[in-house]
């Protein structure tokens, strides 16, 4: 990525992200960076006691953050450059709960012989434990079902 594209972009990520703080009411330090290596805009937010308030109910908060400067990057550049938004290291444990949940479930599957239901779980979420669960051998996952009603199954081939 070019310098001066790579500054207008941390410049509109940075902008866009502070409208946003600044609109849900809270006082946060921001910290935007481009991650070469992986393509992306991080975006950390940090807000000590307000990380809640910024994450919402289930991530609903952080993810509607992320989809809305996604959106306004695509905008104002013409082009789609994915940002990450995270506060208080959310991501990276939602990530370690959904391994968590998905060895649980692969347990109980074995443990019954019976395919096991995963329900109210994001687009995001399902595809975490899909790819967490590809190289094992014995279990296969699926997705099945339409908008919210969609849900992941885990069973024994």
């Amino acid at each position: 990525m070019a310098k001066a594209i790579k500054n207008d972009l941390i410049k509109i990520v940075e902008e866009v992200t502070k409208q946003l703080i600044d609109f849900i009411g809270v006082k946060a330090e921001i910290e935007v960076k481009h991650v070469k290596d992986q393509d992306l805009v991080n975006v950390d937010i940090k807000a000590d006691e307000e990380a809640g308030l910024i994450i919402g109910k289930k991530g609903e908060t952080i993810n509607a953050i992320q989809l809305i400067i996604n959106a306004s990057v695509r905008t104002k550049m013409g082009e789609w450059h994915r940002v990450y938004v995270n506060v208080a290291d959310f991501r990276e444990k939602e990530v370690t709960r959904l391994q968590e949940l998905a060895q649980q479930t692969v347990q109980r599957a074995k443990d019954t012989g019976l395919p096991q239901n995963l329900y109210n779980l994001t687009p995001s979420q399902r595809r975490t434990i899909h790819i967490f669960l590809a190289d094992e051998k014995d279990i296969v996952t699926e997705s099945t079902g339409e908008g919210k009603d969609r849900y992941l199954i885990v069973k024994i081939k």
